[in-house]
């Protein structure tokens, strides 16, 4: 347990407040795991938990929150709340049932009727080492079953990212979801559209940067959530690819969850970069019959996709130029001959881009040849390297015909 976690209760439980650990960091302990990040419930408003810490900043609008600094490391810290919203102008609902503001303050009573799944709501009193719950979430954590508190179609309307957050920690937990908690999901999948985009964006990569990606992808299929996400990857998926399923986004997300399994890095734009590559090929190729030639075509192509796509999840600029440069760096790879090469050697994207070039290899998007030369001219010396990028010499036979046909010539001149 985090030292300055236990510190900040220990320090508003002086102070005369109530204090808890609560949400995931209190559900993943109970498993065994090590939470990333601990949270604090208490009954003290966030300008009195100001007054306790000095290291602390309120941040929020929608909820207010005190964060506790000890360098690195951030202890949130929120008031309990309540859902009582009877002649409260703090609390607004969009008319879908969207909770747009809730700043309602309440006991521990309230605020955990407020929170999403029943696993969540375990509150750790250190003062004698207890559990408090008030949901049987206890019951569902033994039993591996992720439950929706309160009506599942209310809750996932008042705040309709409660639908990826049941597939992320279904997927990160290996729970079941409950059935009643599930059934909903199928018909209110289209309130994402609802949410900003910039929010969506956070999410999405929660649930494919945990590594079980591929098990999230497959989920958010299913209830089809994953189209209101990627509505342009969600239709090439529809479609066949010579006569074969379209396997390229599962399989970089095989590859990005065996990476996280082997203690390696994985960059969103290289994932995002995956999702809307068969987009960017569709549209390049429109581009194409309408007489761009390729180069052209690609960077239009890539403009059309991603100007779509942030209408969804509003992904950041630092991330899609970095998406560009591995998408028009593919284009590269045909050109072997010369100084083009080596110049491409020298691209700050390129392993990103010879990785990319070796999924489209290994999913039949590319000619393996291709990946095969690029492999071996890496390893090469500079000899070998320079030997590679030699243009090839015309046979003699072409050399003497090209000679006698020039003689023909001059002889007739």
């Amino acid at each position: 347990m985090s030292k300055n976690a236990v510190n900040v209760l220990n320090k508003l439980n002086k102070a005369g407040y109530d204090a808890y650990l609560v949400g995931g960091c209190v559900r993943d302990l109970l498993l065994g795991y090590e939470p990333k990040d601990f949270d604090v419930a208490t009954d003290a408003s966030p300008e009195q938990v100001k007054k306790v810490f000095r290291n602390c900043r309120l941040i929020g609008r929608r909820f207010r929150l005190a964060h506790v600094f000890f360098g690195r490391e951030i202890i949130e810290v929120a008031t309990f709340r309540s859902s009582n919203s009877d002649d409260n102008k703090d609390q607004k609902v969009h008319e879908d049932g969207r909770l747009l503001r809730d700043n309602v303050f309440g006991s521990i009573e309230d605020d955990v009727w407020r929170r999403d799944f029943t696993v969540n709501a375990l509150y750790y009193n250190i003062r004698d080492f207890s559990i408090i719950d008030y949901t049987g979430g206890m019951d569902d954590h033994t039993a591996g079953i992720l439950k929706l508190i309160g009506d599942p179609a209310t809750r996932y309307r008042e705040d309709p990212v409660r639908m990826l957050r049941a597939v992320r920690f279904a997927v990160k937990l290996g729970f079941s979801l409950d059935q009643a908690t599930e059934k909903p999901i199928f018909e209110l999948a289209p309130l994402l559209k609802g949410i900003p985009a910039a929010r969506l964006y956070d999410e999405t990569l929660k649930m494919f940067l945990s590594g079980k990606g591929i098990q999230a992808f497959e989920m958010l299929r299913h209830y089809g959530l994953f189209k209101n996400l990627f509505p342009q990857s969600d239709h090439c998926l529809n479609s066949e690819q010579n006569n074969f399923p379209r396997i390229f986004i599962a399989k970089a997300l095989e590859n990005s969850d065996k990476r996280i399994a082997d203690g390696k890095s994985v960059t969103p734009y290289f994932l995002m970069a995956a999702f809307l590559w068969e987009a960017v090929q569709g549209a390049a190729k429109e581009q194409m019959r309408g007489g761009d030639d390729e180069s052209i075509a690609y960077q239009h192509a890539a403009s059309k996709v991603l100007s779509a796509q942030v209408k969804s999840i509003s992904i950041p600029k630092r991330v899609t130029q970095s998406m560009r440069e591995v998408w028009l760096l593919q284009l590269r790879f045909e050109k072997r001959i010369g100084g083009r090469p080596f110049r491409l050697l020298g691209h700050p994207r390129f392993r990103a881009a010879y990785d990319f070039l070796l999924l489209r290899a290994e999913t039949g998007g590319a000619d393996s040849k291709v990946a095969e030369w690029w492999t071996k001219f890496q390893e090469a010396s500079d000899a070998e390297q320079k030997k590679m990028t030699r243009p090839p010499r015309k046979s003699k036979s072409k050399a003497k015909t090209k000679a006698k046909n020039k003689k023909i010539k001059s002889d007739n001149g």
